[in-house]
């Protein structure tokens, strides 16, 4: 290994969306750290969580269409049935729902818990609970991805937290997408929900962390083949 790859390897990549509030972060605390130590020390704390809040690092995941896997770091909040929110047309059927909740120091690049075509994506404004209370799913600011893939309907959506006031998504409609493919963030704190057809069997529990683009939530078709993997 080489002096570059050791270098890569030791720091994580910082996605490109921080490096406004990074350099604004970084201006506050040398703005007051000429007036004050004690406040330069306090927002050079505060610099470092920014960095450390929009990092990027990479994913080894599984690839195996009958796997799901998590679109975000996080806690596992709620494993079962659901109704999806209505703008994504799923009908008013319930599905399988698992949700991961996101707080200020999880990783909020949010990545494809499978691969396959888009073909919709839906943006509704609304409140800003806490992302961890089951109400959120239906009062909250969101923004939803459906994906045909190869097993039936997925959705992913997006869920704007107590702190979050921002949703991005660079996916768009009509194009595919891969398994652990990065598709969004949230800025500050929120909460991803997956909704799956009930062929699909969960493979976690509520309160399990999981690892976005790497843990496995659920299985298609029985025992899952040992999966290649891919580094994204």
């Amino acid at each position: 290994m080489d002096l570059v790859d050791t270098i890569k390897k030791t720091f994580v990549p910082i996605h490109r969306e921080g490096y406004p509030f990074i350099a604004a972060f970084a201006a506050v605390t040398l703005f007051l750290g000429y007036f004050s130590s004690i406040l330069f020390w306090i927002c050079l704390i505060l610099t470092a969580w920014c960095v450390y809040f929009f990092r990027d690092p990479e994913r080894v995941t599984p690839v195996d269409d009958r796997l799901v896997v998590s679109p975000a770091d996080g806690i596992i909040t709620a494993v079962g049935p659901a109704v999806p929110p209505r703008e994504l047309g799923l009908g008013g059927g319930e599905m399988t729902r698992i949700s991961v909740f996101m707080d200020v120091f999880s990783c909020h690049v949010n990545r494809a818990p499978v691969r396959g075509r888009i073909t919709r994506i839906e943006h509704r404004p609304g409140q800003f609970l806490n992302a961890a209370l089951d109400k959120a799913s239906a009062d909250n600011e969101r923004n939803g991805l459906v994906i045909d893939s190869p097993n039936g309907t997925v959705a992913a959506v997006q869920i704007a937290g107590l702190v979050a006031r921002r949703i991005v998504c660079w996916a768009e409609t009509g194009g595919t997408i891969g398994i652990g493919e990065r598709f969004g963030l949230i800025r500050f704190g929120s909460r991803v929900d997956v909704f799956l057809p009930s062929t699909a069997t969960p493979r976690v529990a509520v309160g399990q962390t999981a690892v976005g683009g790497e843990t496995i939530l659920a299985e298609f078709g029985g025992i899952a083949a040992t999966p290649l993997v891919r580094v994204s």
